[in-house]
Protein backbone atom coordinates (compact mmCIF):
# COMPACT_ATOMS: atom_id res chain seq x y z
CA UNK A 1 0.00 0.00 0.00
CA UNK A 2 1.41 3.59 -0.74
CA UNK A 3 -0.26 6.71 0.20
CA UNK A 4 0.21 9.89 -1.47
CA UNK A 5 -0.36 13.27 -0.75
CA UNK A 6 0.06 16.69 -3.26
CA UNK A 7 0.57 20.09 -2.12
CA UNK A 8 1.82 23.14 -3.96
CA UNK A 9 -1.44 23.90 -5.84
CA UNK A 10 -2.97 27.66 -5.55
CA UNK A 11 -4.41 30.56 -7.35
CA UNK A 12 -1.46 32.15 -9.76
CA UNK A 13 -1.53 34.44 -12.80
CA UNK A 14 -1.04 33.74 -16.40
CA UNK A 15 2.77 33.40 -17.14
CA UNK A 16 3.30 32.58 -13.65
CA UNK A 17 5.12 29.53 -12.14
CA UNK A 18 3.99 26.85 -9.52
CA UNK A 19 5.78 23.74 -7.99
CA UNK A 20 3.74 20.62 -6.87
CA UNK A 21 5.19 17.87 -4.31
CA UNK A 22 3.44 14.91 -3.73
CA UNK A 23 4.90 12.98 -0.66
CA UNK A 24 4.50 8.92 -0.02
CA UNK A 25 4.65 6.61 2.47
CA UNK A 26 4.56 3.27 2.74
CA UNK A 27 6.17 0.48 0.37
CA UNK A 28 9.47 1.37 -1.65
CA UNK A 29 8.86 4.74 -3.51
CA UNK A 30 12.09 4.01 -5.47
CA UNK A 31 9.33 1.06 -6.92
CA UNK A 32 7.10 2.47 -8.45
CA UNK A 33 6.58 4.83 -11.73
CA UNK A 34 5.12 8.14 -11.01
CA UNK A 35 2.88 10.30 -12.86
CA UNK A 36 0.88 13.50 -12.86
CA UNK A 37 -2.95 13.93 -14.29
CA UNK A 38 -5.16 16.68 -14.18
CA UNK A 39 -8.88 16.94 -14.24
CA UNK A 40 -10.38 20.41 -14.91
CA UNK A 41 -14.66 20.46 -14.33
CA UNK A 42 -16.46 19.17 -16.74
CA UNK A 43 -13.67 17.15 -18.45
CA UNK A 44 -11.99 13.51 -18.03
CA UNK A 45 -8.84 13.31 -16.06
CA UNK A 46 -5.62 13.41 -18.34
CA UNK A 47 -2.12 12.79 -18.60
CA UNK A 48 -0.10 15.20 -17.73
CA UNK A 49 3.65 13.73 -16.70
CA UNK A 50 4.95 10.42 -15.74
CA UNK A 51 8.72 9.64 -15.09
CA UNK A 52 10.47 6.15 -14.25
CA UNK A 53 11.76 5.16 -11.15
CA UNK A 54 15.09 5.53 -11.76
CA UNK A 55 13.75 9.29 -13.27
CA UNK A 56 15.65 8.61 -16.31
CA UNK A 57 12.73 8.05 -18.26
CA UNK A 58 10.07 11.05 -18.57
CA UNK A 59 6.81 11.51 -20.49
CA UNK A 60 5.20 14.69 -21.12
CA UNK A 61 1.99 15.40 -23.07
CA UNK A 62 2.06 17.86 -25.98
CA UNK A 63 -0.13 20.85 -23.93
CA UNK A 64 3.01 21.08 -21.43
CA UNK A 65 5.71 19.78 -23.55
CA UNK A 66 8.30 22.39 -22.17
CA UNK A 67 6.79 24.45 -19.73
CA UNK A 68 6.76 21.76 -17.57
CA UNK A 69 9.01 19.38 -16.03
CA UNK A 70 8.61 16.09 -13.83
CA UNK A 71 11.35 15.05 -10.99
CA UNK A 72 12.00 12.76 -8.18
CA UNK A 73 14.00 12.52 -4.94
CA UNK A 74 14.50 9.16 -4.14
CA UNK A 75 15.83 10.02 -1.08
CA UNK A 76 12.81 11.90 0.06
CA UNK A 77 9.90 9.76 -1.29
CA UNK A 78 8.56 12.60 -3.08
CA UNK A 79 8.25 13.76 -6.48
CA UNK A 80 7.31 16.73 -8.17
CA UNK A 81 5.91 19.08 -11.07
CA UNK A 82 7.01 21.98 -11.84
CA UNK A 83 5.23 24.34 -14.18
CA UNK A 84 6.60 27.34 -15.68
CA UNK A 85 4.56 29.94 -18.11
CA UNK A 86 0.98 28.76 -16.70
CA UNK A 87 -1.71 29.47 -18.99
CA UNK A 88 -5.36 29.62 -17.81
CA UNK A 89 -5.87 26.30 -19.90
CA UNK A 90 -4.45 24.47 -17.12
CA UNK A 91 -6.37 25.46 -14.31
CA UNK A 92 -7.63 21.92 -13.01
CA UNK A 93 -7.34 19.59 -9.74
CA UNK A 94 -3.55 17.84 -10.20
CA UNK A 95 -3.18 14.57 -9.21
CA UNK A 96 -0.01 11.73 -8.16
CA UNK A 97 -0.13 8.23 -8.87
CA UNK A 98 1.90 5.75 -8.39
CA UNK A 99 2.57 2.48 -10.65
CA UNK A 100 4.00 -0.68 -9.69
CA UNK A 101 6.11 -1.23 -12.92
CA UNK A 102 9.26 -1.96 -14.25
CA UNK A 103 10.54 0.10 -17.27
CA UNK A 104 8.68 2.86 -18.87
CA UNK A 105 6.06 4.55 -17.61
CA UNK A 106 2.71 4.19 -17.96
CA UNK A 107 0.46 7.73 -19.70
CA UNK A 108 -2.74 5.86 -19.21
CA UNK A 109 -4.83 6.43 -15.59
CA UNK A 110 -5.97 3.20 -15.59
CA UNK A 111 -2.43 1.58 -15.10
CA UNK A 112 -1.87 3.57 -11.81
CA UNK A 113 -2.44 1.84 -8.39
CA UNK A 114 -2.15 4.58 -6.14
CA UNK A 115 -3.59 8.07 -6.53
CA UNK A 116 -3.53 11.03 -4.18
CA UNK A 117 -6.32 13.55 -3.05
CA UNK A 118 -5.27 15.86 -5.82
CA UNK A 119 -4.81 19.90 -5.24
CA UNK A 120 -6.14 22.66 -6.82
CA UNK A 121 -3.93 24.68 -9.33
CA UNK A 122 -5.79 27.88 -10.86
CA UNK A 123 -4.25 30.02 -13.14
CA UNK A 124 -6.30 33.44 -13.79
CA UNK A 125 -5.80 35.83 -17.49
Amino acid sequence: QVQLVESGGGLVQAGGSLRLSCATSGRSFSSYAMGWFRQAPGKEREFVAAISRSGVTRYYADSVTGRFTISRDNAKNTVYLQMNSLKPEDTAVYYCAAELRLGAPSQENAKYHYWGPGTQVTVSS
